[in-house]
């Protein structure tokens, strides 16, 4: 067996990408009793015929429009209008998430029907009396100084300023933000699911996120057309402006006998305190939509957010302090106000950073309690559940065989190695996770499974292994091992010593490419432990793709993942590819319907992949082998006994201990006559044959006739009796 391993041993050197959870704070609730000491209460009046009212305001908000409004009570909902204004822009500034103000698209069709009612109102007193109330006649005179052209300038410039600014940006944010979010709703959705059967949530956890969702959906789609209002609000500001212009030149000028000039100053004016009036309250509230629709990634409310964010880094205003410092030494530049701002802004950046390092630096009884409440959290415990599918565990002295920065390339040597195994077993090897433990041997890896250690070895980083491969003609010093992958004795040499022991017959390597063989060979042999159910999913999925037919006839009618995996298993046992999964899946949908023992069926696959097993095992067309006496096969294939778990072979102890010794001594013959260990038996035979042996013999290789192809010349050079 020894030419066998060193062809593999050739063969394998010359082959070598929480959730987090966000907790929001639970919604407040304000309790108000219904009556206080058994009197009225207005909050409970107003909660109690809510519908009531809100239908009888929108009603008298119409009735406006048609209506003339008296004076006084014009200039008292003109205020009322700048107070729900202001209400509005106050309650989006302390929001922490946008659903805090769901009907915040409802709201802004209100408030922009009753400012056009308003608008109307005031527009209806200024062309028939030449008067429209103290508050507009304040603005026009106080606010812009009694000067009609300067009302005027600040009346547009307020109008482009919420028209095409805030109200074209809002506008645009709305609809991003509704048509991303109704993109993301089924990932959403799978999300809670995939939690919900993990255990991560409850029924009713689910439920409350899955109509958080749907409110989001919703309340995004509306905010897309409701900020078409304020669009259309602004519009109309400017044409009832010019209306109530142009309207009152022409009353003023016919009606009232008024000069032209006068007629001009005394309606422009009005006009342009109507619309200061209207556009103030308007600008608040297109504000309020802009924030409510870019509140897309808070976590607390807009005051805390812009504190936490804007003042976190001190070197920010250490900087800024700087260039405003130079700015104030440069000549023809004010230097006073440069400075002072240069001197706050060095203030804040020193507070920041004395802050910052406070905060750093926990006493040593937090220190404590955080680390008893970082152990307890739930999710600290289930992280310890997670279990590598492969690691590989180094000591410390071969870590610059992981750095590259020191030349080490074993990281590429691994994905080599999960290229070779594609290639010839057909298998995806997971991730191969490396970590170092300052707890085993310098020189020392170690290879584990599930967390499980399945392989050792040791390395010399800065010495060769030599090893014989029996055409040694002259030995050389070194310090004497054991080859990993395959227990070979062999020697650790220095690189001094390197030519001299290839000229003197040694097949010599490097400590990586040792290491590098020994996790391939490990891989291989393990083959079948690390193809699991999902492995087996993926391998169908990606065969589905060109084979969808196939896969739905297999799947799930005649056999189950589960199964399909044992038969791929059973293959990759024997180091049977199993890349060719159409033909697989061929063989599993023309015999499943007569039997669902995945055993026998994996014989049937290896029947269908005779060119495959042929070319494996025959050498230059010929197959070197021994065969089984008839009378022992005959003898085999009356002891199976089949049973609801299986089928086995029943022989006593004696027999089976001379169908050992006998086996061994044929193989022996075999090998040293330089040919691998092959066993030829009968189809019937081979899968029970292989059951009675692999335990005294692993990686034993047994093919039956119906897996050689009749080319192949077949040499029996012994026969195994008892």
């Amino acid at each position: 067996m020894g030419n066998d391993v060193f062809a593999r041993l050739e063969q394998s050197l010359g082959e070598l990408k929480k959730q987090r959870g966000k907790n929001k704070k639970e919604n407040r609730m304000a309790a108000s009793p219904d009556s206080v000491a058994g009197g009225f209460s207005l909050g409970a009046f107003i909660k109690r015929y809510s519908d009531v009212i809100i239908a009888f305001a929108l009603v008298m908000i119409v009735i406006m429009m048609i209506i003339p409004v008296p004076t006084p009570l014009l200039d008292l909902l003109i205020c009322l209008n700048i107070t729900i204004a202001l209400i509005v822009i106050m309650s989006t500034i302390y929001n922490e998430e946008a659903l805090d103000l769901s009907v915040f698209p409802s709201l802004l069709l209100v408030t922009t029907l009753f400012r056009l009612a308003l608008n109307i109102s005031s527009t209806r007193l200024i062309l028939v009396n030449g008067y429209a109330g103290e508050v507009i006649t304040a603005f026009g005179q106080f606010v812009v100084g009694g000067n009609p052209v300067v009302g005027f300038i600040m009346f547009i410039i307020l109008v482009i300023i919420n028209f095409i600014v805030i109200t074209k940006g809002s506008e645009r944010v709305a609809e991003v933000s509704a048509r991303f979010t109704l993109d993301a709703m089924p990932g959403k959705q799978m999300a809670i699911d995939a939690d919900l059967n993990q255990g991560s949530i409850t029924d009713a956890e689910a439920k409350v996120r899955r109509e958080k969702i749907q409110r989001e959906a919703d309340f995004f789609g509306a905010m897309d057309g409701a900020s078409k209002f304020v669009k259309g609000d602004a519009i109309a500001a400017i044409v009832i402006m010019l209306i109530n212009i142009a309207g009152g030149f022409v009353i003023g000028m016919v009606q009232r006998d008024m000069e032209a000039v006068d007629a001009l100053q005394t309606y422009t004016l009005l006009t342009v305190g109507e619309g200061l009036v209207s556009q103030i309250p308007a600008l608040l509230i297109s504000t309020a939509t802009g924030i409510i629709v870019t509140r897309a990634a808070a976590e607390g409310n807009l005051g805390h957010d812009l504190i936490d964010q804007l003042f976190r880094n001190e070197r920010i205003f250490f900087i800024v302090s700087s260039v405003l410092l130079l700015l104030a030494i440069v000549p023809g530049l004010p230097g006073i106000p440069f400075f002072c701002l240069a001197v706050a802004c060095g203030f804040i950046g020193y507070n920041l950073r004395k802050a910052n390092l406070e905060g750093t630096e926990p006493t040593p009884e937090e220190r404590e309690v955080q680390a008893k409440t970082e152990a307890t959290r739930p999710e600290n415990i289930v992280s310890l559940l997670q279990v590598d599918p492969m690691e590989l565990e180094i000591g410390y002295s071969l870590i610059p065989l992981v750095d590259t920065g020191q030349g080490g390339d074993l990281l590429d040597r691994i994905v080599m190695i999960r290229r070779q195994c594609a290639l010839e077993l057909g298998l995806v090897v997971p991730t191969i996770r490396i970590r170092d433990n300052i707890q085993i041997k310098p020189n020392a890896y170690i290879i584990k499974l599930k967390g499980m250690e399945i392989a050792r070895g040791e390395l010399l980083l800065d010495h060769f292994l030599a090893m014989n491969s029996g055409t040694v003609f002259e030995e050389v010093p070194g310090i004497e091992t054991i080859e990993p992958a395959f227990g070979l004795p062999a020697l650790w040499i220095p690189e001094s010593e390197r030519e001299q022991a290839e000229l003197n017959g040694y097949t010599v390597v490097d400590s990586v490419s040792v290491l590098a063989t020994h996790l391939t060979e490990v891989i291989k042999q393990h083959a079948a432990e690390i193809l699991g159910r999902q492995e087996t999913q993926n391998l169908i999925d990606n065969i589905a793709k060109t084979h969808q037919s196939l896969v739905d006839e297999v799947i799930p009618e005649l056999m189950g993942v589960g199964e399909i995996q044992k038969v791929l298993a059973n293959l990759l046992r024997e180091r049977i590819s199993i890349r060719d999964m159409a033909t697989i899946l061929e063989v599993l949908a023309d015999y499943a319907r007569a039997t669902k023992d995945t055993e026998i069926l994996t014989e049937y696959v290896r029947h269908a992949m005779g060119r495959q097993i042929t070319q494996q095992v025959t050498q230059d067309n010929t197959l070197p082998c021994v065969t089984l006496d008839p009378t022992l096969e005959n003898r085999i294939a009356t002891g199976v006994q089949r049973t609801d778990h299986g089928s086995f072979v029943s022989m006593d102890p004696d027999s089976m201990r001379r169908l050992i010794q006998s086996l061994n001594v044929e193989l022996e013959k075999l090998t040293s006559m330089g040919y691998q260990a092959i066993v030829l038996t009968s189809p019937a035979i081979r899968l029970y044959f292989r059951k009675l042996v692999e335990r005294s013999i692993p990686g034993l290789i047994i093919v039956s006739h119906a897996e050689i192809d009749q080319s192949v010349e077949i040499q029996i050079l012994g026969v195994v009796k008892i």
